[in-house]
């Protein structure tokens, strides 16, 4: 992998690790586009630049999470149905559905059209959960499931976790805090694991698109952030509904 290679997928793991679009999805389909070889080095680097983007939240929430143990148990309440199902099946997503283009397309394509409906018929309640802190455990068991969907590359972490806290009564603005602070003990635990497993085909020369995949990543989450949370206060996700379903049917168009 070159490091300008690196670059491109850092800037598309910032853009999309926090929208409803799928960043695992698009960086699989961008390396198919640049002709990146598919080799494991090339999957473990397309999960652990997330963490990239994962420090992110940890600069902009990390005083206000950890100076509340409230809001941490409920972050690790929610955590616990994913680490349970990626561990479980982490050697199926490793080799069929990280290198399988077909999957994140009918992902991108199947979840664009179920964020469209969904926002359609989606009418948020007065009594709708409005604090981070104040989500029930239950909610945070219930949003993790929803995550745990999101082991299937396309289908999008941030968008299964922000459907899951509509579902369950959460205003949209406290879903998508939530969702970037879910985000860190998930994408770590996923960075970890995978590394572990994985170390032995990371050589020195590996590193450092590595490592600057992982900035560009940080610094473009920031300010993909700082939008995101604006950008919920007056409008809905059926424009990414839209986004998914274009980009899934030009690939197929025009690549696959």
């Amino acid at each position: 992998m070159s490091i300008l290679h690196a670059i491109i997928l850092g800037i598309i793991e910032g853009l999309t690790e926090f929208l409803p679009i799928s960043s695992t999805g698009h960086m699989i389909l961008a390396s198919s586009v640049l002709k990146i070889p598919t080799t494991e080095f090339l999957k473990t680097f397309e999960i652990s630049i997330q963490l990239g983007a994962i420090l992110a939240v940890v600069v902009l929430y990390g005083k206000t999470v950890l100076v509340n143990w409230v809001i941490m148990k409920k972050i690790l309440a929610a955590f616990i149905p994913t680490a349970i199902v990626g561990a479980i099946f982490y050697k199926i997503i490793k080799q069929y559905l990280l290198s399988s283009e077909p999957v994140v397309l009918w992902a991108l394509l199947i979840g664009g059209v179920a964020l469209i409906v969904f926002e359609l018929l989606h009418h948020e309640k007065e009594a709708a959960v409005g604090e981070v802190q104040a989500i029930s455990y239950r909610q945070a068991v219930a949003i993790g499931l929803f995550q745990s969907l999101a082991v299937v590359p396309g289908v999008s972490r941030a968008a299964a976790t922000i459907v899951g806290g509509l579902v369950v009564g959460l205003k949209r603005r406290t879903i998508v805090e939530f969702s970037f602070m879910l985000a860190v003990p998930t994408m770590l635990a996923a960075t970890a694991l995978d590394l572990l497993k994985s170390k032995s085909v990371i050589v020195a020369a590996d590193w450092l698109p590595l490592v600057i995949g992982f900035v560009v990543a940080f610094v473009v989450a920031l300010a993909v952030i700082k939008w995101l949370i604006g950008f919920v206060k007056n409008h809905s996700f059926v424009g990414f509904g839209v986004y998914r379903i274009i980009i899934a049917l030009l690939f197929w168009w025009l690549v696959i």
